[in-house]
């Protein structure tokens, strides 16, 4: 693992255009789909990022041959030969249980250990045992691991008790080679969803309804293997767009769909920023101090929570005072205590975050302690005074393609620096 570290200089005017990568969210299950067709999968625009490469490991263990170059990845199932992943693999990330729906569907077995992840708060997988088991599955929990078998999957009509995304994703990739028709009803609603129904359907699937809370999805005897270009990342596209307000900036975020970052466009503006949509780019001008706003996490397509953190860093230099409240996870203030020590003037009383905002940030040696908290800070690092350290960047290289090269042809001073 890295651990190198960002310096940054701050209060530089951030302009021109950044591309967004691929979304990294998106692409993990379309790698897991890839499994339930025999033969090649060919994916488009997938990012370049430690999380992608451990799932490309995951399949590689399963038997699977994987070739990456240039953003376009290619899996091979027809070789997989193996239903157990290995132990250390599944504890590097949380999203290597999406191959549960996929290798019961194409071997009718599987086992894993719990996975690991970003530790923002618990993110059981009750959900993707219960849908899994309305379709026949048989599950076994020892020792740490998940075992699940099944004779033969049936169609199923499946109720999620939350809208979970990675449930939704396991059950419809489970439910794609079944015999018979499963309903899932309150799916999640994201657009990674939409995108993981549109790769099976072109696979031979019949499914319809991702983007609404009921999916239905009518068994086929078997997938193709086709190609497919992944969604661009919202959650990147609205961290540039934040970036350009926190410096004053001007920045055009190309790459994006507008219609998956409507909260996020409709808070900035409230606060002030000038956002102007062009086809599938997006145009952030900020003049002026932002304002102070209030902020409630939801489920899509309410304010995502991945959006949290750094907006809660761009209202620490806002005008008033802000009120932020997460309501998907229970321990998504991580980065609180580190904006503090930039002269952040933040209180947390449970899941709610009250923000003083103040007119500059101060640099200073800080620490990202998960994915999106290592944005915040680096967003944080981008407009305080003076310089910044930014450690434990390894966690920013999970959801953030070629930041340092893309930031500086925005103006921005920064540099890598190896950890000896």
């Amino acid at each position: 693992m890295t651990m190198d570290r960002y310096v940054i200089t701050g209060k530089q005017r951030l302009e021109g255009s950044i591309r967004t990568s691929g979304a990294k969210n998106a692409s993990l299950p379309l790698m897991a789909a890839a499994i339930l067709a025999d033969g090649k999968t060919g994916l488009q625009g997938i990012p370049h990022l430690t999380d992608i490469l451990c799932m490309g490991e995951v399949l590689k263990s399963l038997g699977c041959k994987t070739q990456f170059s240039s953003n376009e990845l290619t899996i091979d199932s027809s070789s997989l030969n193996d239903c157990i992943v290995d132990e250390a693999l599944m504890r590097k990330m949380r999203a290597s249980n999406l191959i549960l729906g996929p290798m019961l569907a194409r071997n009718g077995r599987v086992k894993i250990s719990r996975p690991g992840g970003c530790a923002i708060g618990t993110r059981p997988m009750d959900q993707h045992i219960k849908g899994l088991q309305e379709l026949g599955v048989r599950v076994e929990e020892r020792h740490g691991y998940i075992e699940a078998t099944a004779g033969k999957l049936r169609g199923g009509d499946v109720y999620l008790d939350i809208p979970s995304v990675g449930a939704t994703e396991n059950i419809m990739m489970a439910a794609v080679l079944t015999e018979g028709t499963t309903i899932i009803r309150n799916a999640a609603r994201e657009p990674e969803i939409v995108d993981l129904q549109n790769l099976l359907n072109k696979m031979g699937a019949r499914i319809r309804g991702a983007g609404t809370h009921v999916l239905r999805i009518d068994g086929v005897a078997k997938l193709k293997s086709t190609e497919h270009t992944v969604i661009p990342d919202r959650i990147e596209a609205g961290t540039h767009m934040v970036a350009a307000v926190m410096t004053g900036g001007d920045i055009l975020v190309e790459n994006v769909i507008p219609e998956h970052i409507s909260p996020i466009i409709a808070k900035l503006r409230q606060g002030g920023a000038e956002v102007t949509p062009y086809g599938d780019s997006v145009r952030v001008r900020q003049k002026g101090q932002f304002k102070a706003l209030e902020i409630k996490t939801l489920v899509y397509p309410g304010f995502p929570t991945d959006m949290q953190p750094q907006f809660l860093a761009l209202l620490t230099i806002a005008d008033g005072t802000s009120i932020v409240s997460e309501t998907i996870f229970e321990n998504r203030f991580q980065h609180v205590a580190e904006l503090r020590r930039m002269g952040a003037r933040i209180t947390v009383e449970g899941r709610t975050a009250i923000i003083n905002g103040r007119p500059n940030l101060e640099g200073a040696f800080v620490e990202a302690t998960d994915l999106r908290a290592g944005a915040a800070l680096f967003l944080a690092a981008l407009a305080a005074e003076e310089g910044t350290v930014l450690e434990r960047i390894d966690h920013i290289d999970r959801g953030y393609e070629d930041l340092k090269e893309k930031y500086r042809a925005l103006g921005a001073k920064i540099q890598r620096v190896v950890k000896q």
